[in-house]
């Protein structure tokens, strides 16, 4: 067993945080943590600057205007936010068959209460990876005259495959639908520009690909577009008026923001400015292919996908998924398994009962540490076959 745990779940957060982003938020916490838009002081004063200057990096980063990036809680609120901002007065909404919960719950409850339809298109076919074309043949068969908004995965939870977004988003914007994309696993491991890519609504983590601390999330607009509010409460502006006005981002942020998560968020889009959105990805790709290449040879292992990323799922033949996590701790890997909160992904890989095992690679991971967790699957993969 490692006497030091070798961190492989960065797919659900990424770990470790860069030194920078922990100085950031102990910065915070320690001189300037003032509730921001809420005060005249230094301190208040200060948060406020720290949360502008974050809006205008991600503005910067996601090719939107600073007041149309808003912060929520994570990625789950913001995508609740989308779904219940645009379908809250019913219609129809088409999503992909690789969808996380956070899409799917939402609109099951609305469908639920009646208030909305959906249909689900093929992001990922039976026999894998489908081409953009037909993909887009398959959300064309989904259209309706009602159809109102168009959610999918930018990049998959449980494994690397990704959806071609600016070819869905063009597809939209020809048939004035509203697209918006979940990019929880794709924000910081692929570039993502709204105007280019014709997405309208983008939701995403602080602290995955961005390498910022939990606790939260960001949900951006593209030009004038306007939600109906999931919350209300105070936003700092028009204490006198009982709604909640129609500036953004005041609109949508109601009750105080995490500050200390965005300063060390603001951190965090510097060290990955500087270490490039392109080496990352380069970087796990490598990783990702070097582990690939050992499992796929290695007898009682089955790799689930075959796009090369930042994310792989496999399974020992003989084993649960759980066990095959369980045994991996107790030597030193942290991994997760089961269904990573993606019925709808398990389903379209056709996974085992139980899921499987999720490695999620990191810039901080090394091709020492990718080798020593294939030698210790594959020596599972012996024990169980026995």
């Amino acid at each position: 067993m490692n006497n030091t745990p070798v961190y492989f779940d960065n797919a659900a957060t990424t770990f470790p945080k860069p030194p920078e982003v922990i100085s950031a938020v102990l910065e915070c916490m320690e001189e300037y943590c003032g509730n921001p838009g809420r005060g005249s002081h230094y301190l208040a004063k200060k948060s406020a600057e720290t949360v502008f200057m974050t809006r205008e990096s991600l503005g910067e980063m996601f090719g939107a205007a600073p007041e149309n990036v808003i912060f929520t809680l994570n990625t789950t609120y913001a995508l609740n936010m989308a779904i219940k901002g645009v379908m809250g007065n019913g219609g129809h909404v088409i999503i992909s068959n690789m969808e996380h919960n956070s899409v799917l719950r939402p609109i099951v409850k609305l469908a639920q209460d009646k208030r909305v339809t959906y249909s689900i298109f093929d992001g990922y076919g039976k026999n894998g990876s489908i081409s953009s074309k037909e993909i887009i043949s398959g959300i064309m068969a989904k259209l309706r005259r009602d159809t109102k908004m168009l959610v999918c995965i930018h990049s998959s939870n449980i494994c690397s495959h990704t959806l071609p977004i600016r070819d869905i988003g063009a597809f939209c914007h020809r048939h004035n639908i509203l697209f918006c994309v979940d990019a929880a696993q794709s924000a910081g491991h692929i570039p993502i520009d709204m105007e280019k890519d014709n997405v309208d609504i983008l939701c995403l983590p602080a602290h995955k690909g961005l390498l910022a601390p939990q606790g939260c999330g960001i949900l951006i607009l593209r030009n004038l577009l306007m939600l109906d509010t999931l919350t209300e409460g105070g936003n700092g502006i028009n204490s006198l008026d009982s709604d909640m006005g129609q500036e953004s981002p005041e609109r949508y942020e109601s009750g105080t923001l995490c500050t200390p998560a965005i300063a060390g968020l603001y951190a965090g889009l510097r060290f990955l400015k500087s270490f490039g959105i392109a080496n990352v990805a380069r970087h796990e790709s490598m990783l990702w292919q070097r582990a690939y290449t050992y499992l796929q040879n290695t007898r009682n292992v089955t790799v689930h996908d075959h796009t090369p990323g930042s994310v792989l799922l496999f399974s020992v033949n003989n084993a649960s998924a759980d066990e095959v996590g369980e045994q991996l701790s107790k030597r030193g890997f942290c991994l997760r398994t089961g269904y990573h909160c993606s019925a709808l992904g398990h389903k379209a890989l056709q996974t085992p009962d139980g899921g499987a095992a999720r490695i999620g690679f990191g810039i901080f991971n090394n091709e020492q540490e990718t080798d020593l967790l294939c030698q210790a699957i594959a020596d599972i993969a012996r024990q169980t076959a026995r």
